[in-house]
């Protein structure tokens, strides 16, 4: 088997998944139509690997695809990029004019129209918050702001920061009219916060473009959210690799062969602080509006990378045993958990994931 260069990328947690394009031995496809005698297999035009990567999002975005010629593949995924640059103007907390900032400096109580890639987000986001029953929320800006300046200071917020910013958190408090593509702040305070899903949805996109543009075989990765298509010629899948918890290298961890699907990996290993003796991830909890104490590494595979990215974020809050039972009660969704006590690593996977292991 020819091995592809390995790809290292940061998930948002700081965690390092390894990324490897390995060459899978695989079974030509021929597909016959109707009655009619089984027609020859044109073969594929030739195709060529090309890499590309840029600074978006607090990330940088790689994108590895297969394409007739470098002009091409140069188009798609300049066309791509641009589609990120789009999304990141529309979605980021950072930039004081970016579509969702000025969304909340609206009046309270005032329908506001949002442009459609805002609203889809907020609506899928909605979703999510129901599902995980508030686990994932967009509306935890305002805990997230504090959550910055402690870890700036090494100073935990004090009870009267907490409690002015929680009166401001809460994903009912975010009202969405699909009829007329308003979105409506129904509480004073409130600050959104899209960075558990904009990386994902943002792969999607990226993904999407790219196959606008002709190209069937591709990978999209932005920290630890990564979205494949079809998989390299003469090969059956993308290998993706997560590493252990704790770990730089790839011991502990495991390997998966992906097509037209998505994983994301959250956790705490590297952007964390201790105050006081405790160790505080960055992952902010919307029911105490603290980064989390557990140690917890959650990988989630789904067709969609808005949909990995929000449901990483939301098992490491919810912890591995409800994190299991409500990735058990989705359809078509793998996971792997892992926990770190002073025992050493316990790890959970549900069936699809180990059938994608191989196991």
């Amino acid at each position: 088997m020819d091995l592809e260069p390995t790809v290292r990328s940061d998930t948002h947690a700081a965690l390092r998944a390894r990324l490897l394009a390995l060459a899978v031995a695989g079974l030509s496809a021929f597909v016959v139509c109707g009655c009619r005698a089984p027609s020859v297999a044109q073969p594929e035009a030739p195709l060529t690997r090309f890499e590309f990567q840029s600074a978006h999002m607090g990330t940088l975005f790689h994108m590895t695809l297969f394409a007739t010629n470098q002009p091409a593949a140069e188009a798609a995924a300049e066309a791509a990029f641009r589609r990120i640059v789009d999304l990141e103007n529309t979605m980021s907390d950072y930039q004081a004019d970016s579509e969702l900032n000025l969304l909340c400096q609206k009046p309270v109580g005032v329908p506001v129209p949002v442009s459609p890639d805002l609203f889809d987000v907020l609506w899928q986001a909605r979703r999510f918050s129901q599902l995980t029953d508030g686990a994932f929320d967009v509306t935890v800006g305002p805990y997230v702001r504090l959550w910055r300046f402690a870890r700036k200071r090494k100073v935990l917020p004090k009870a009267e920061e907490l409690a002015a910013a929680r009166a401001a958190v809460g994903w009912r408090n975010l009202e969405l009219d699909r009829h007329r593509r308003t979105a409506t702040l129904r509480v004073s305070g409130m600050r959104l916060d899209l960075g558990g899903i904009a990386k994902g949805y943002a792969s999607d996109e990226a993904l999407k473009v790219l196959r606008d543009r002709g190209i069937r075989r591709a990978l999209v990765a932005a920290s630890g959210d990564i979205a494949v298509s079809e998989p390299p010629p003469t090969q059956n899948g993308w290998r993706v690799g997560i590493s252990g918890l704790g770990s730089e290298t790839n011991a502990g961890g495991s390997m998966l062969l992906l097509r037209n699907a998505a994983i994301s990996t959250s956790g705490d290993t590297e952007q964390f602080i201790e105050i006081e003796g405790v160790r505080y991830s960055h992952i902010v909890d919307p029911y105490t509006g603290l980064g989390l104490t557990n140690r917890i590494q959650a990988s989630i595979v789904a067709s969609k990378a808005t949909t990995s990215d929000a449901l990483a974020t939301a098992v490491c809050i919810l912890g591995p045993k409800r994190g299991l039972k409500l990735v058990n009660s989705q359809r078509g969704i793998g996971a792997r958990i892992v926990t770190q006590n002073g025992a050493g690593n316990r790890i959970l996977t549900n069936r699809m994931f180990r059938k994608l292991e191989g196991r």
